[in-house]
């Protein structure tokens, strides 16, 4: 007989029309009532809310997950074909370019080198009566022997990259060898010659394009939102002469931390460029989202000390740019260089563009042609660019930089140097002496601890499928299949004029599908043949299984 307590609970399946008993327990009435009433949250039930929610949400599961690969890949997750971004690289500045710059990174520009660089002065004085002439046997060397062997047919830009990619390596090797024994840490840096610099972030806040408001202005109910701003998404790609790093960070150039930095305080001017990037000449394209520091993940060696950036881009200047703002296009660089560095090494930490990093990362540039050098230093201090947070945000960047500088006159057929200035060679020493310490603070707060990198995973199978899958994403290589696209002639006769109302709907805009939105997750599976099956020729499953970023921690 049943108790006067039970209640059960009846449903019904449907498929044969049966009916199932099942019982539960009955709650426990221990926390049934309050003495303060709790109300859910009321939320804001319009479409921008909403979708704010499910951004926030995305964020907070990029914060969650395990390994740097697994955050950096589920940035690319939302599309299969990539995201449609702007390309800026190191190879063209067009006119007008540093306001954009400064917003495009949230960066403050100062002239001159901050008050950090004062006390290397005199040691770097001393050091320099030691090595210089060292030092101009190098570059008398480079230049005088590098430019003889370069062939006549070889443009003006790739000569030019030779030599100075030569004098470089031979500069650094003699500063090093000459400073190694009196300073510790150029002993234990790791020199990239050519490496890869990306990076990639949402940069909110732009003007929405013509084309974005008038289908807004077509639909009744986004009528209301079709000047809202609009994310741009912005990838950089660049490639320096000569990178170092160290495995310890450089010290912060500002003495505040970052919870008191505040742009309306600190009286800070910031550009307003909201215009879209296309305007400048950075067309669109499709590709994967790639953050490269210059080196995979693991790296002991994750933090950067100089690197060497190239001014060739100089040479073509006047062939798209009719006035002579060179002066700004190389401050241009010196941010943009210094803040994609910085980006990179900051997302190998587990910060990303969602999640702004807890403390400040510094390092140091160098835009040189062999002739003229520019000297920065620059500190990040804030990575949350996106749409949601470019008007909250209070952090900001910060960048100083030098005019450019002339490091000799000339040089005769016998290599002498003529009209050497060593102010040059003193900042470039002042920038290898100063010395990254231990900070003290959580280096990885939003990483696991047991698998801070996808090598790190113990389970086998994870393990090689997103090693597999983090390479060939950022390897860029285009798809097996490529994106469907509309031809002309069914612009022409199926979506303008309709001729062909009999002809059976088999293309991906006839079924009312968009090809951009497709997701990296969705894709056939991989089948298993039989005889390979673990269990058995007729075992399952039939399909290997995948194992694309999830939340296993927290």
């Amino acid at each position: 007989m049943l108790s006067r307590n039970f209640r059960p609970n009846l449903w019904y399946l449907g498929r044969y029309g049966s009916r199932t008993l099942a019982t539960r327990p009955l709650p426990s009435k221990e926390h049934e009532y309050t003495n303060q009433p709790e109300y859910p949250p009321i939320q804001d039930l319009s479409f921008p809310a909403k979708k704010k929610r499910e951004r926030e949400s995305w964020h907070q599961k990029i914060a969650k997950l395990s390994s740097v690969e697994e955050k950096l890949y589920e940035i690319n997750m939302p599309k299969y074909y990539g995201y449609k971004m702007n390309m800026l690289t190191d190879e063209k500045f067009p006119y007008n370019i540093k306001p954009f710059v400064q917003y495009a990174t949230r960066t403050c520009f100062q002239s001159g080198l901050p008050q950090f660089y004062d006390p290397l002065k005199e040691e770097a004085t001393k050091i320099l009566e030691i090595i210089q002439g060292e030092l101009e046997d190098t570059i008398a060397f480079e230049f005088s022997n590098c430019s003889n062997v370069m062939q006549e047919e070889t443009s003006p830009v790739e000569r030019e990259e030779a030599v100075v990619r030569s004098l470089l390596v031979q500069l650094n090797r003699t500063i090093t060898n000459a400073l190694a024994s009196n300073f510790n840490h150029l002993s234990e840096i790791e020199t990239d010659i050519d490496p890869r610099h990306e990076a990639f972030w949402f940069l909110g806040g732009i003007y929405p394009p013509t084309l974005v408001r008038k289908i807004k202005e077509g639909v009744e109910w986004q009528k209301q939102y079709a000047n809202d701003p609009y994310d741009r998404n912005i990838q950089y790609v660049g490639r320096p002469y000569l990178a170092l790093r160290h495995k310890l960070l450089l010290e912060p150039l500002l003495p505040k931390d970052l919870q008191s930095l505040d742009v309306k305080q600190d009286n800070v001017e910031i550009p307003e460029y909201r215009y879209d990037p296309l305007a400048l000449g950075y067309l669109a394209n499709f590709r994967h989202a790639t953050t490269v520091p210059g080196f995979w993940p693991g790296d002991q060696h994750e933090f950067g000390l100089v690197s060497y950036q190239r001014r060739s881009h100089a040479l073509n200047r006047d062939k798209y740019c009719a006035i002579d703002d060179l002066d700004e296009a190389i401050d241009s660089q010196g941010i943009l260089s210094s803040f994609a560095w910085l980006l990179g090494q900051a997302c190998y930490q587990g910060f990303s563009v969602f999640n702004d990093v807890t403390y400040p990362l510094t390092t140091q540039t160098i835009i040189t042609d062999g002739k003229h050098w520019s000297f920065y230093a620059y500190q990040l201090n804030t990575t949350l660019l996106h749409t949601d947070q470019v008007d909250v945000n209070n952090r900001y960047n910060m960048c100083w930089g030098t005019d450019a500088m002339q490091l000799y006159e000339s040089i005769d057929e016998n290599g002498k140097i003529n009209g050497l200035n060593t102010d040059v060679l003193r900042q470039i020493i002042m920038f290898y002496i100063n010395q990254p310490k231990e900070r003290g603070v959580h280096l990885k707060p939003y990483l696991c601890s047991t698998e801070t990198r996808v090598a790190d995973i113990q389970d086998e199978n994870r393990r090689v499928f997103m090693e597999q899958a983090y390479k060939h994403m950022a390897s860029n290589r285009p798809r097996h299949r490529l994106v469907p696209e509309v031809y002309q002639w069914e612009k022409i006769y199926k979506i303008d004029h309709k001729t062909r109302p009999m002809e059976p709907k088999r293309r991906p805009f006839e079924l009312g599908e968009n090809m951009y939105n497709r997701r990296m997750d969705e894709h056939a599976l991989k089948y298993i043949p039989r005889a390979v099956r673990p269990g058995g020729p007729k075992s399952l499953p039939k399909f290997e299984t995948t194992y694309y970023p999830n939340v296993r921690r927290h």
